[in-house]
């Protein structure tokens, strides 16, 4: 390693490296305030052309970064660089990525555990991305294992949900037709079709066919940077038409004769996932119903439609998931009866 000093007092980098190819080649630059600057450059850098880990877990995180950044949607880039940042590279930052042992992982656990009230989902969303960080540096800068993994998990991907039956549903859509028509449409748009939120707030009035009594989903609206952007769906099963009934139809052509100078490229519905879930919370107090999330309103819909005995295939497609298994596993709990019924039916013949 070689920094040597200007005239001005500034310190240069200047070194050799061997490319991917084999190459020797030299590499220099100029400006450092300090000597240590200047060292530390040349350390990071030949880290990086050179595959090795003795680079810090901060300059990994940024190469890590630079590979997903395009792999990913862009709200889940945003998700993973937040967590990173405020989470994770507060304690790690510093640390050669090859000097962290899974001592180190369960002590930075422990706190996440011991000192914040943070949700299962999310602790288990930041212990899988510091996961990804470090199989990136195992798949591709040589770092013997993944010390995350030895270490163990924390947190889990909870499927816990609450639903409205339809009565419930009804009462709460009673207290707001009269009060609020945006949330009334939207509200019964959600338990009647099983559109996910984003999916239903990227809506245009090009995307109802009222002839054909069809709702097309193909896009989902999405926050980045502050700033909403209609994106591709979750996956290319959640591009679909959904089937609606004529009330629904009638429910969407009552409330668009409340806005003004409509056009067919303009989105139905201009608010906010904030506004929906408080007057959601305000409205089933006055229903007298328990409080759900805005996402359960989907699994409201799903409920009702396995109520009806519509089958697993069709529900799945129509709830936009790419494999019937997901329905199975996300419902499965709703089908408690079903070896009775198969009983029933063997009785029968």
């Amino acid at each position: 390693m070689s920094a040597t000093k200007a005239v001005n007092g500034t310190w240069t980098s200047r070194f050799y490296y061997t490319n991917y190819n084999g190459e020797r080649k030299q590499a220099f630059k100029r400006g450092f305030k300090t000597k240590k600057e200047a060292l530390e450059y040349e350390r990071d850098y030949l880290a990086k052309v050179e595959f090795n880990v003795t680079m810090t877990f901060g300059k990994m995180c940024e190469l890590y970064l630079e590979d997903i950044v395009h792999r990913i949607k862009a709200t889940s880039f945003n998700l993973r660089k937040g967590i990173l940042n405020n989470k994770i590279l507060p304690f790690f930052s510093k640390f050669e990525v090859s000097e962290i042992t899974p001592a180190h992982i369960r002590k930075f656990q422990n706190l996440l555990i011991s000192e914040n009230n943070y949700s299962q989902t999310y602790l288990k969303l930041i212990n899988t991305t510091l996961t990804g960080v470090f199989n990136y540096a195992v798949n591709f800068y040589k770092l013997e294992n993944n010390p995350v993994t030895k270490a163990g998990s924390i947190g889990k991907f909870t499927t816990d949900m609450e639903i409205w039956t339809l009565d419930e549903f009804n009462k709460v859509s009673l207290e707001l037709r009269e009060e609020r028509i945006d949330i009334y449409t939207i509200l019964n748009l959600l338990f009647y079709t099983g559109m996910r939120i984003g999916e239903l707030l990227a809506l245009t009035f090009e995307d109802i066919d009222y002839e054909k009594r069809v709702i097309r989903v193909n896009k989902t609206l999405v926050r980045i940077n502050g700033i909403d952007v209609s994106t591709a769906p979750k996956t290319e099963a959640s591009s679909r038409d959904i089937q609606i009934t004529q009330n629904t139809i009638d429910m969407i052509k009552d409330y668009s004769k409340r806005i003004y100078e409509i056009n067919n490229k303009m989105r139905i519905f201009q608010i906010n996932q904030t506004t929906i879930r408080r007057q959601m919370k305000i409205f089933a107090k006055k229903a007298g119903v328990k409080e759900i999330r805005v996402h359960d309103l989907r699994h409201s819909h799903a409920s009702l439609l396995i109520h009806l005995g519509v089958n697993p295939l069709a529900i799945s497609k129509r709830l936009g998931h790419e494999k019937v298994e997901t329905t199975l596993n996300i419902y499965s709990h709703l089908y408690p009866e079903a070896g009775e019924k198969i009983v029933e039916m063997l009785d029968k013949l």
